[in-house]
């Protein structure tokens, strides 16, 4: 198991070499594979063999409604400032947890509860209540703090007495969207939130023993310079979050609607976000944060970090994660569940999911049951992504064959990159060196079978 103490290695050559689009692999095969005729047979023999397999749950709910629009934003959103649309969509979301409860083995204890979006601060107290209640009728959840109970805030639009209630409500983590401090980029992507008020939000969070807190960064947003971008960086690093994420802006307005509102004239350059990448990755590095791969940092003691020492990290739907021993159920419009060698999506617009939800249906309306391929494939993925290593004996021993035979047109594929040295290979498998980590997503691309049949699908950049 490869885990890293010295800091990235830094090749801009070999950056530019490999910088394709690809996917992020939150999960194998991605959601481009997933397709409409799914059936619900596949979907009742995936239920029963989760019950049989006694995981624990992760439960995802998706609340998409935000009351302002961030235009680089490429979430399934509904911006709104009708308060009143919540309760509906939060009722059909009960509704479906009865229909999934009632074919689940809700024993099963929850050990890993998320809410995303969109903003969920969105709804009011009184509904946070409403819906942990719910929750709460339908699952087994922890009642000793011993689960991963997080959710998504907009640290520009909470009040820490609404954290204060989340805190009461079960919740004990914290990801919030910082994005950048910069006066000119938040007025150029329509997204709030100054120092003062993430720094009072902090500061409340930890006096109401929140376990982790995060931060999200974004970097290639319009107006950031070496100069801005570092300002940001250093008011993160006072403010100490437990864990970091520096997500690379894909501006890509043919998907995203919203992102026609930024001047594509005040994006960086390509060599830009790089030096931009670069000089992050270097500030918190040098503040002590530990590189845990595809945009992650993490301080020492993390749970991450400690799950990603053990070999015990996954990586799924809200990317890296210390519970890949969990069946994860979501719920609401656009939410991805994966369960028992299947992937299965509702439907994406919050019309659709609630007409399916009152006609009684279950909402999904596409998904994709994962072949014994696509299961071994997942497995090698999953391990290069989270542990940048692959042990040839581990992976025969699981899956019943001779790894460097099955897999020898992707090993070939592979040996311009030990020539460039992101990795090496040897009789015990495959490792990944200090300079590929960067390229992660770029040597998991050669697994990837889907590949060869995806011409039409648009991905970011591996960097």
């Amino acid at each position: 198991m490869a885990y890293f103490q010295a800091p990235l290695e830094w090749n801009s050559d070999l950056i530019r070499q490999y910088d394709l689009t690809g996917p992020r692999y939150t999960s194998y095969p991605t959601a481009p594979q997933f397709s409409e005729s799914f059936a619900v047979a596949n979907f009742k023999a995936a239920v029963e063999r989760s019950n049989a397999s006694g995981r624990p749950l992760s439960l995802y709910f998706h609340i998409p409604f935000c009351d302002t629009l961030c235009f680089y934003c490429g979430c399934n959103k509904v911006v709104t400032n009708n308060k009143g649309r919540a309760q509906p969509y939060l009722e059909r979301m009960e509704r479906e947890m009865a229909m999934q409860a009632e074919l689940f083995d809700s024993a099963r204890p929850v050990t890993q509860l998320h809410w995303g979006g969109g903003t969920p601060t969105f709804i009011s107290d009184d509904e946070m209540s409403w819906l942990m209640a719910a929750t709460r009728k339908h699952f087994t959840l922890l009642d000793d703090d011993a689960g991963e109970y997080s959710i998504e805030i907009h640290p520009g639009r909470v009040s820490t007495n609404t954290m204060g209630h989340l805190r009461k409500l079960g919740f004990n983590r914290v990801s919030m969207g910082v994005q950048d401090f910069d006066s000119q980029v938040q007025k150029a992507v329509n997204r709030y939130n100054s120092v003062e008020d993430v720094n009072a939000l902090v500061k409340a969070l930890r006096q109401q023993d929140y376990r982790s807190i995060s931060m999200d960064l974004i970097y290639g947003l319009p107006m950031q310079t070496l100069t801005s971008v570092g300002e940001t960086l250093n008011r993160v690093i006072e403010l100490s979050p437990d864990r970091l994420s520096l997500f690379n802006y894909a501006h890509m307005p043919h998907l995203f609607k919203s992102q026609e509102l930024i001047n594509e004239r005040d994006l960086p350059s390509a060599e830009q976000k790089l030096e931009l990448l670069y000089m992050a990755i270097e500030r918190l590095q040098g503040a002590g944060y530990i590189y845990v791969g595809m945009d992650h940092f993490a301080k020492p003691d993390d749970s991450l970090v400690q799950a990603q020492r053990a070999g015990k990290l996954q990586r799924n739907f809200q990317g890296y994660s210390t519970h890949g021993d969990c069946d994860l159920l979501s719920f609401g419009a656009s939410a991805i569940s994966a369960f028992g060698n299947v992937y299965i999506q509702n439907a994406k617009r919050v019309e659709q999911y609630q007409k399916s939800i009152d006609s009684g249906a279950i909402p999904f309306i596409k998904g994709i049951e994962l072949t014994s391929e696509d299961l071994l494939r997942q497995f090698v993925i999953n391990q290069l992504i989270c542990h940048f290593d692959l042990n040839f004996v581990a992976v025969d021993n699981a899956f019943g064959l001779d790894s460097r035979s099955h897999f020898a047109k992707e090993l070939a594929q592979l040996k311009p990159m030990i020539e460039d040295g992101l990795l090496s290979i040897d009789d015990d498998g495959i490792e990944v060196l200090n300079a590929g980590r960067l390229l992660i997503r770029r040597i998991c691309m050669v697994f990837d079978e889907y590949l060869n049949n995806a011409s039409t699908i648009r991905y970011s950049k591996v960097i």
